[in-house]
Protein backbone atom coordinates (compact mmCIF):
# COMPACT_ATOMS: atom_id res chain seq x y z
CA UNK A 1 0.00 0.00 0.00
CA UNK A 2 2.99 2.39 -0.14
CA UNK A 3 2.35 5.58 -1.46
CA UNK A 4 -1.84 5.22 -0.86
CA UNK A 5 -2.84 8.61 1.22
CA UNK A 6 -5.42 7.30 3.78
CA UNK A 7 -7.14 9.08 5.95
CA UNK A 8 -9.29 7.32 8.49
CA UNK A 9 -11.82 9.72 10.17
CA UNK A 10 -13.92 7.73 13.36
CA UNK A 11 -14.56 9.59 17.06
CA UNK A 12 -13.91 5.99 18.45
CA UNK A 13 -10.07 7.12 19.23
CA UNK A 14 -9.20 4.23 20.31
CA UNK A 15 -10.31 2.13 17.26
CA UNK A 16 -9.54 4.71 14.80
CA UNK A 17 -5.45 4.44 16.33
CA UNK A 18 -5.66 0.58 16.05
CA UNK A 19 -6.73 0.76 12.89
CA UNK A 20 -3.92 3.71 11.94
CA UNK A 21 -1.45 1.29 13.34
CA UNK A 22 -2.40 -1.84 11.70
CA UNK A 23 -2.62 0.25 8.36
CA UNK A 24 0.97 1.89 8.94
CA UNK A 25 1.84 -2.13 9.54
CA UNK A 26 1.05 -2.12 5.43
CA UNK A 27 3.14 0.86 4.37
CA UNK A 28 -0.38 2.82 4.30
CA UNK A 29 0.52 6.21 5.10
CA UNK A 30 -2.21 7.25 7.48
CA UNK A 31 -3.24 10.96 8.79
CA UNK A 32 -6.19 10.45 11.67
CA UNK A 33 -9.22 12.76 12.28
CA UNK A 34 -11.07 12.29 15.64
CA UNK A 35 -14.26 14.58 14.37
CA UNK A 36 -15.83 15.70 11.29
CA UNK A 37 -14.53 19.28 11.40
CA UNK A 38 -11.19 17.93 11.99
CA UNK A 39 -11.23 15.40 8.72
CA UNK A 40 -12.43 18.44 6.72
CA UNK A 41 -10.25 21.11 8.12
CA UNK A 42 -7.18 18.55 7.38
CA UNK A 43 -8.40 18.30 3.62
CA UNK A 44 -9.19 22.04 3.44
CA UNK A 45 -5.23 22.73 4.44
CA UNK A 46 -3.93 20.57 1.89
CA UNK A 47 -3.65 17.23 3.18
CA UNK A 48 -5.78 15.90 0.59
CA UNK A 49 -5.95 11.46 0.91
CA UNK A 50 -6.41 9.41 -1.89
CA UNK A 51 -9.15 7.53 0.14
CA UNK A 52 -11.14 8.13 3.22
CA UNK A 53 -12.31 6.02 5.72
CA UNK A 54 -15.17 7.31 6.99
CA UNK A 55 -17.45 6.44 10.02
CA UNK A 56 -21.14 8.01 9.70
CA UNK A 57 -22.06 8.35 13.44
CA UNK A 58 -20.07 11.22 14.90
CA UNK A 59 -20.96 14.01 17.30
CA UNK A 60 -21.42 17.43 15.08
CA UNK A 61 -20.32 17.19 11.69
CA UNK A 62 -21.46 13.37 10.82
CA UNK A 63 -19.71 11.42 8.57
CA UNK A 64 -22.75 11.73 5.68
CA UNK A 65 -22.30 15.66 5.74
CA UNK A 66 -18.20 15.16 5.61
CA UNK A 67 -18.67 12.48 2.45
CA UNK A 68 -21.24 15.00 0.82
CA UNK A 69 -18.97 18.15 0.83
CA UNK A 70 -15.68 16.02 0.15
CA UNK A 71 -16.82 14.39 -2.77
CA UNK A 72 -18.32 17.93 -4.02
CA UNK A 73 -15.18 19.92 -3.44
CA UNK A 74 -12.43 17.17 -4.00
CA UNK A 75 -14.07 14.89 -6.17
CA UNK A 76 -11.00 12.29 -7.00
CA UNK A 77 -11.22 11.23 -2.96
CA UNK A 78 -12.32 7.98 -3.12
CA UNK A 79 -14.46 7.84 0.37
CA UNK A 80 -15.20 4.27 1.89
CA UNK A 81 -17.86 4.60 4.68
CA UNK A 82 -16.81 2.32 8.11
CA UNK A 83 -19.75 2.06 10.24
CA UNK A 84 -21.19 0.61 13.55
CA UNK A 85 -25.01 2.18 13.24
CA UNK A 86 -25.57 2.55 9.65
CA UNK A 87 -28.67 1.65 7.92
CA UNK A 88 -30.05 0.01 4.84
CA UNK A 89 -31.10 3.93 4.04
CA UNK A 90 -27.60 5.01 5.21
CA UNK A 91 -25.59 2.83 2.55
CA UNK A 92 -28.36 4.25 -0.37
CA UNK A 93 -27.69 7.99 0.58
CA UNK A 94 -23.82 7.08 1.01
CA UNK A 95 -24.12 5.34 -2.30
CA UNK A 96 -25.58 8.06 -4.20
CA UNK A 97 -23.16 10.96 -2.70
CA UNK A 98 -20.26 8.90 -4.11
CA UNK A 99 -19.30 6.67 -1.74
CA UNK A 100 -17.10 3.94 -3.16
CA UNK A 101 -17.16 1.47 -0.78
CA UNK A 102 -19.80 0.68 2.59
CA UNK A 103 -18.89 -1.70 5.25
CA UNK A 104 -20.38 -2.59 8.39
CA UNK A 105 -18.21 -2.62 11.56
CA UNK A 106 -16.37 -4.82 12.10
CA UNK A 107 -14.89 -5.31 8.92
CA UNK A 108 -11.48 -7.87 7.78
CA UNK A 109 -8.89 -5.94 7.77
CA UNK A 110 -7.72 -8.10 4.47
CA UNK A 111 -10.82 -6.45 2.98
CA UNK A 112 -11.11 -2.87 3.86
CA UNK A 113 -6.61 -3.07 2.55
CA UNK A 114 -8.33 -4.38 -0.59
CA UNK A 115 -11.49 -1.42 -1.70
CA UNK A 116 -8.44 1.08 -0.10
CA UNK A 117 -5.99 -0.77 -3.07
CA UNK A 118 -9.24 -1.31 -5.45
CA UNK A 119 -10.78 2.82 -4.67
CA UNK A 120 -6.83 3.98 -5.55
CA UNK A 121 -6.38 1.89 -8.61
CA UNK A 122 -9.14 3.21 -9.96
CA UNK A 123 -8.19 6.97 -9.45
CA UNK A 124 -4.61 6.47 -11.01
CA UNK A 125 -6.31 3.92 -13.73
CA UNK A 126 -8.58 7.24 -14.76
CA UNK A 127 -5.48 9.45 -14.71
CA UNK A 128 -3.48 7.18 -16.87
CA UNK A 129 -5.88 6.87 -19.68
CA UNK A 130 -6.93 10.78 -19.94
CA UNK A 131 -2.66 11.10 -19.57
CA UNK A 132 -2.53 8.84 -22.66
CA UNK A 133 -5.30 10.53 -24.81
CA UNK A 134 -3.67 13.81 -23.96
CA UNK A 135 -0.37 12.46 -25.09
CA UNK A 136 -2.05 11.38 -28.20
CA UNK A 137 -3.70 14.50 -28.85
CA UNK A 138 -7.02 14.11 -27.69
CA UNK A 139 -7.87 16.60 -25.16
CA UNK A 140 -11.29 16.48 -26.01
CA UNK A 141 -11.25 12.66 -24.95
CA UNK A 142 -8.93 13.25 -22.13
CA UNK A 143 -10.76 16.08 -20.79
CA UNK A 144 -14.24 14.09 -20.53
CA UNK A 145 -12.76 11.28 -18.69
CA UNK A 146 -11.02 13.45 -16.13
CA UNK A 147 -14.55 15.17 -16.44
CA UNK A 148 -16.45 11.78 -15.63
CA UNK A 149 -14.01 10.69 -12.98
CA UNK A 150 -14.71 14.20 -10.62
CA UNK A 151 -18.40 13.36 -10.91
Amino acid sequence: MKGIKVMLVDDEESFVRTLAERMQMRDAGTKVALTGEEALQLVSTGEVPDVMVLDLRMPGVDGMEVLRRVKKDYPKVQVIVLTGHGTEKDEEEARRLGAFEYHKKPVDIDILVRDIRRAFRETLEDTMVAATLAQAGDYEGAKQILDESDK
